[in-house]
């Protein structure tokens, strides 16, 4: 049994307009499949499929009132398209923040609804990943996360040290997942998460205890009578397991 991360959540209090933006930042296209969801993924694109990692954006009432621990890394393939990156982002309504970056040769901004993500100056581990080159997790310890996101999933993890982690899909395609060492801690739920989910044929609440035994744990996010299992990470982190497909 394995699960593969196949798409983040991000909660919005207007998913339609920040999903128009997103669709832009990434070249994508944009569906719903009913009120307050918009979803976004690679135009002819086959879900699922480790080539990408798509993006749920859900409707809620809530404004978002912290630093997300979870954020995403655009790929740029030059230095001008970084710079264009950056201005037609900004465009579209994205603005400038710092959130103790520095002197640091990426660009740091808020989206529409102030989730942080960042224009990479084009670095080489990320040129066959797309336009999303990770998906970036805070936390406290990198290397208890790689163990358990390792065992979690059929991901490969690729470096592990003190202060980061790199995990990719097995197959070598798509964005990474990466975990950096960050000194704040958790406070309320993740703003943006992951979604895990089977495949097919395989047996869910199987592979829902499978990761309570790696230290996964029950968590209540009300989301209620639904078909996909919310846990938590070994750091409070919350994730969904979605059924087998």
């Amino acid at each position: 049994m394995a699960t593969r991360l196949v798409q983040i959540a991000m909660k919005a209090r207007d998913d339609s307009a920040l999903g128009r933006f997103w669709a832009e930042a990434l070249g994508w296209g944009v569906d719903s499949e009913g009120p307050g969801v918009t979803n976004l993924e690679p135009e002819d694109f086959t879900y699922p499929d480790p080539v990408a990692v798509c993006v749920d954006i859900i409707a809620v009432p809530d404004p978002k009132t912290v630093k997300n621990r979870v954020h995403v890394d655009l790929a740029t393939t030059s230095a001008a398209h970084q710079a264009e990156l950056v201005a037609r982002l900004q465009d579209l309504g994205a603005t400038p923040v710092d959130v103790g970056q520095g002197d640091v040769p990426w660009t740091v901004l808020a989206d529409p609804e102030g989730n942080e993500f960042c224009v990479l100056e084009p670095r080489s581990i990320y040129r066959d990943t797309g336009p999303m080159a990770a998906v970036v997790v805070d936390c406290a310890d990198p290397r208890a996360m790689a163990r358990f996101w390792g065992e979690a999933m059929d991901w490969t993890v690729h470096e592990v040290t003190d202060e980061h982690a790199v995990l990719r899909s097995a197959k070598g395609v798509g964005p990474y997942l990466e975990f950096l060492r960050t000194p704040d801690p958790k406070t309320g739920w993740n703003r943006v998460h992951l979604d895990l989910r089977p495949y097919p044929g395989d047996d869910h609440p199987a592979e829902v205890a499978r990761l309570r035994a790696l230290g996964a744990t029950d968590i209540d996010v009300g989301q209620g009578d639904v078909p996909w299992t919310v846990l938590a990470d070994p750091e409070g982190n919350e994730f969904c397991v979605l059924t087998p497909l």
